[in-house]
Formats: structure tokens, sequence, C-alpha cells
């Protein structure tokens, strides 16, 4: 029987998991919406039906752990969760829930944080392949992050390492929902992108659209504007990767999320941006690449994380 890792990816929408092989293959998948504004045991009882529903495939039988990839924030330490999109969940204890519905201590369970989960994934099966240090980033209605540092995750002690959404780059800019000012999140997130356009005079179309996605349409059409907005939004990511990879010396930077993929709107005055802010001779010939794994990278990074944690031969 093959070694497997039961994955579970929790988030504001959705409750996702699969049984992960060493080769990153998913198996076994299941889905349910989370229910992000009932109480926390009803939160809970949809985690508990995918790992039943997972329980139940043939591959179950070679599972050595568990691994779960959870919005945040986290704190591994204790094993406890407070997503920001599941208000019920707040230091909820989900280890040990999770550990007790599986029987005790037969299986191990891990925790992780989404922006980890993410960097694992993207390091183990996708763009940061290969290389021994890097920053992943999901650049969506928020930004986060991890870090691969010497060819190994690196989590922190609370499991937060790599929150490159929540460095100040504006010293006296817009206040953020963390309590700090000029955070990247603030200025570059989706939300941060539209609410600038629209605040420079950007207009939407006749659908009323007024997302993200809608400035990167203009912007493809060449509104001015909407080009502006994504270069800003740019320019505050490249400020927070150069300062990281001067810290942390990385070697590629990978960026996935649903502002990635607006695709050279973003990469390319990101690229320009970071060659004004990474400039030292040991972050100059930083790389940078679009993320690989998409919606699959918070099950197979989960897993990712329990296999080294749990040092499994033959998984890197």
């Amino acid at each position: 029987m093959d070694e497997m890792v039961a994955a579970v990816d929790i988030g504001g929408t959705k409750i996702a998991g699969a049984l992960v092989d060493r080769r990153g293959r998913l198996t076994a998948q299941c889905q349910r919406p989370t229910p992000a504004e009932a109480d926390a045991e009803s939160v809970l009882q949809v985690v508990t039906e995918v790992l039943d529903r997972l329980a139940e495939a043939p591959g179950w039988a070679g599972v050595r752990g568990v691994g779960i990839g959870s919005a945040g924030p986290v704190d591994v330490s204790k094993g406890a969760v407070s997503p920001v999109n599941i208000p019920a969940w707040r230091d909820f204890p989900l280890v040990d829930s999770v550990r007790e519905h599986l029987g005790g201590d037969r299986l191990p369970v891990l925790l992780t944080g989404d922006g980890p989960a993410m960097t694992a994934a993207e390091h183990w099966q996708g763009a940061a392949r290969g290389f021994r240090n890097a920053l992943c980033m999901v650049v969506s209605t928020g930004v986060g992050g991890g870090l691969v540092l010497d060819g190994a995750l690196y989590p922190g002690p609370s499991g937060n390492a790599g929150h490159i959404g929540h460095i100040s780059v504006e010293l006296d800019g817009d206040p953020c929902p963390c309590g700090s000012r000029g955070c990247v999140e603030v200025l570059a997130a989706g939300p941060a992108i539209a609410r600038r356009a629209l605040r420079q005079g950007w207009r939407p179309d006749a659908s009323g659209d007024t997302s993200a996605g809608a400035v990167a349409e203009a912007a493809r059409r060449g509104d001015p504007v909407a080009l502006a907005s994504f270069a800003r939004a740019a320019q505050a990511l490249a400020a927070g990767i150069a300062g990281t990879a001067a810290l942390v010396e990385l070697d590629v930077v990978v960026i996935g999320g649903g502002v990635a993929k607006s695709g050279e709107l973003l990469f390319a005055p990101l690229r320009e941006s970071l060659r004004g802010y990474a400039t030292l001779p040991f972050v100059r010939d930083l790389e940078l690449r679009p993320a690989q794994l998409g919606t699959d990278a918070g099950l197979v990074g989960a897993a990712a994380a329990a296999a080294q944690w749990l040092r499994l031969d033959g998984w890197f």
C-alpha cells in the first residue's frame, strides 16, 4: 500500500480534502461549502465530514498523517486557528478537535497556514522546485506568503513566517486591518487595486463591476488609470520582496492568486520596480515566477508540510 497523507484545505468559501501520494497526486477528493457564518461546531462538522469521506477510500489504509492548511491567522504551537472569514473560529483548537475525531493519537495531525501551505506546494511540485531559498506569495483579496530556507519550509514558531502582506512599505500610508499602516496588503491586494482606480477617476462599464478583475480588463484596453493602479500595486510588492530578499537571501519569488492571473499587467511593472529596489549584489539576480499549481496548492502544500514534519522517506 502506497504511503499517503490526508490533506484538508480550509478557506472562507470551501473546505476541501484529498489523499495525496508521494508524487503529489491527489486522489479521493472531497469538497464542501464552508458554513462561514455558522457556529464553531457546525464548521468543525464539515471538516470531519470531509475526513470521514476520505476515510472511506481504499487509500486510507496507507495514510501516515493528516495535514491541514487553514486560512489565518493560525497558531501552530497551539494547534489553533482564527480565520478572518470564519468568525466563530477564534483561537479554535482545530488540531485537538480533529485528533479527537480520528480516535486520539493514532494519526499525527499537522496544522499549516495557507501561505506556508502554498509555499510548500510550489517548492515540492511547482515553480519553486529545485530552489533552496524561496518566497511564495498569494496576491488576491489579501496578500500572504511563506518561506523556504535552505531547502526546507520555514513556517516559524507560530506558523506565520513569510507573511509579506503585513510588511509596511509606506510609513504614513492608509491604515491596514492588522493595525499597522501602509502594509503591502493594503496597497497591492485586489480590493486595493480597485479602490485606488476608483479614487483616481476610473469608472466601471455598464455591468457596474468594480472588482480588480474589471480594472484588469480596463488596463488591457489601455486605460491609463487602471494601468497606473496595477503599477502602484507592483511597486508595493517590489518593495516588500526586495526587503525580504535582503534579510534572507532569496533565489526565487513565486506569485499566485487572483491578482497574479492578470499576468503581465502585474508582472511587467513588478519586474521594473524590482530593479529599482533589489539593488544589492546578492539580491539583484532574484528570479520572479508565476505560480503553477493553482487551486490544488492548498491540498498539495498541506500534504507536503505534513510529510516534511513526519520525515516520510521518498517524498522529496
